[in-house]
């Protein structure tokens, strides 16, 4: 009988710990397809963050570094300079890359190091209780925003992917979402591009994933999805935002 759908060979044998309709699982499976097709198992390396993803270190069957909150992309930094052959990647969701380390983000971005950021936005502070996140909407209600997020004190949310778009060392900035089918496929493309980018030494490629939190916005997980599609998805289009293959070059 042939086989039509298995597990990938660079996920562990280790449960998922994410509670019922979070997305975390749904890229994991699709970061580990990649590096399957791609046959880098062997050389890759992933850095965890903190947050929810914390435990990914568990999850990847390939080498994998724990990073101090936030360090992600200095922690990737220096191992891919030190490991200039070996595919490097980030697993960060908001709070840990828009917060806490968008300097890092930033400046990474900025030298072009050549790591692939695999970037979780689901709009709230998950592993600590819900709280407001650079990423939580206008008038969102979070934990400590129990009024909605007020733009007047607050700021307005932060759209990573325009933000790094415009730094010169980006090769890649897109953002995809995997609340149906398509979306799925269309994310899986956008995570390869990113890894073949760093395989072909163009420089820093970043993946945002519009994703859910059930647990901290209250909703079930069908309703999750419908909140991600109606909220979420208005503020935070998907897209390409910069692809320097589709641009004839690095700048």
């Amino acid at each position: 009988m042939a086989v039509v759908f298995e597990k990938p060979k660079a996920l562990s044998d280790v449960p998922f710990h994410y509670c019922p309709g979070c997305t975390h699982g749904i890229v994991h499976r699709l970061v580990a397809e990649v590096i399957d097709e791609l046959g880098i198992e062997g050389t890759t390396v992933g850095v965890a963050s903190v947050g929810c993803s914390v435990f990914s270190y568990n999850y990847f069957d390939c080498d994998m570094v724990q990073a101090a909150h936030g360090r992600a992309p200095a922690v990737a930094t220096g191992l891919k300079r030190a490991l200039p052959d070996n595919c490097i990647f980030t697993y960060q969701g908001d709070g840990d890359l828009a917060a806490i380390g968008m300097a890092e983000t930033v400046h990474a971005a900025t030298r072009g190091e050549n790591i692939t950021v695999i970037f979780i936005n689901n709009a709230i502070y998950g592993m600590t209780g819900g709280q407001m996140a650079p990423t939580s909407l206008p008038g969102q209600v979070t934990q400590t925003s129990p009024y909605g997020r007020d733009v007047s004190t607050a700021g307005y949310p932060i759209r990573v992917c325009e933000l790094l778009s415009t730094l010169s060392g980006t090769a890649l900035a897109q953002r995809v979402t995997v609340d149906n089918v398509k979306h799925v496929l269309e994310a899986k493309k956008a995570i390869k591009k990113g890894f073949e980018n760093q395989i072909n030494k163009r420089g820093y490629s970043i993946i945002e994933v519009v994703s859910t939190c059930p647990t901290n916005w209250g909703l079930a997980p069908a309703e999750a999805v419908k909140w991600l599609q109606d909220n979420m998805l208005p503020y935070y289009p998907l897209g390409v935002y910069k692809d320097v293959t589709a641009e004839g070059g690095n700048n």
